[in-house]
């Protein structure tokens, strides 16, 4: 299955939790009212996403005078791809990571640390910018939102079904009851489990996504797994002091040393996009 219609199954999955869940609490009004405050909580970090993360992670602005290579290998990959060329800046920190940010391909930003730029060589780094720019060429940051807003939605639901719960239940109508006490907690324990489990699944189909597309982009699936396998072993040896809330944008988990399970974790297992990229090599030979 590709990693699109992953992406769209799951966003579907997401919907249909919105909808069951809306109509155990009593119909229409209350999905509509959680989706409101989910779809507005989250715009503004849409639509200021790359301020946001570049501010909270020390991020500066790159010349070309400074880094004239590494503009050469993000204009290539740019029109390449048919997308304006993004800006770049630099995290000042040794822990080798990189990641991509910006509401649409034309307020599009890719940031790369020290450590990254002095880990890979240049081949390797343009598979990893080629990575970065596959998520801005895939939309991935609007499809996150969408994602962040539907499971928002979820939350606000399970807020509602506490409340209901704890005055007795609600109703459809004056005429029907919609559930008992139990059916409601039970939903609102659930239903957020489900809902986090489902965005944390779109965030690594993305990540398969934007492996494909980069590697397609760059021509070279190997430069990007040899780079995936050094930047796996430096990053646990120097971690990234990094949110779990900003975890999902990076090209590896910088909370990969934390012991998460797959399943609650924002990235796939590294040694199965190494695997998935060493597979499209042999085929593109």
């Amino acid at each position: 299955m590709s990693s699109a219609l992953k992406t769209t199954l799951l966003l579907a999955s997401l919907t249909a939790l919105i909808l069951l869940f809306g109509d155990l609490l009593g119909g229409s009004q209350g999905v509509k009212v959680a989706f409101v405050i989910a779809a507005v909580m989250n715009l503004g970090s849409y639509w200021f996403s790359d301020k946001i993360v570049l501010r909270s992670y020390g991020a500066q602005p790159i010349t070309e005078s400074e880094a004239p290579e590494l503009y050469q290998i993000v204009r290539r990959l740019s029109q390449k791809a048919n997308v304006p060329t993004p800006r770049i800046y630099r995290i000042p920190t040794d822990s080798p990571n990189a990641f991509a940010t910006g509401r649409n391909p034309q307020h599009a930003v890719v940031a790369v640390t020290d450590g990254i730029l002095r880990l890979l060589s240049w081949d390797e780094l343009e598979g990893v910018l080629a990575h970065e720019l596959g998520h801005v060429f895939n939309r991935d940051i609007l499809i996150s939102s969408i994602a962040a807003t539907l499971a928002g939605a979820v939350m606000m639901l399970a807020r509602m079904a506490q409340w209901g719960a704890m005055f007795g239940g609600v109703s459809r109508d004056d005429r029907e009851d919609r559930g008992s006490g139990l059916a409601l907690i039970l939903m609102a324990i659930l239903a957020p489990i489900a809902a986090m489990v489902i965005q944390l699944a779109v965030s690594r189909a993305r990540e398969y996504g934007a492996d494909d597309s980069g590697a397609r982009l760059c021509g070279n699936p190997e430069a990007l797994a040899s780079a995936l396998e050094k930047l796996a072993i430096q990053s646990g040896r120097i971690p990234l002091a990094a949110s779990p809330q900003t975890a999902h944008l990076f090209i590896v988990n910088p909370l990969s040393g934390r012991s998460l399970a797959n399943l609650f974790s924002t990235h796939p297992p590294i040694e199965d996009r190494i695997r998935r990229l060493r597979e499209m090599r042999l085929g593109l030979a």
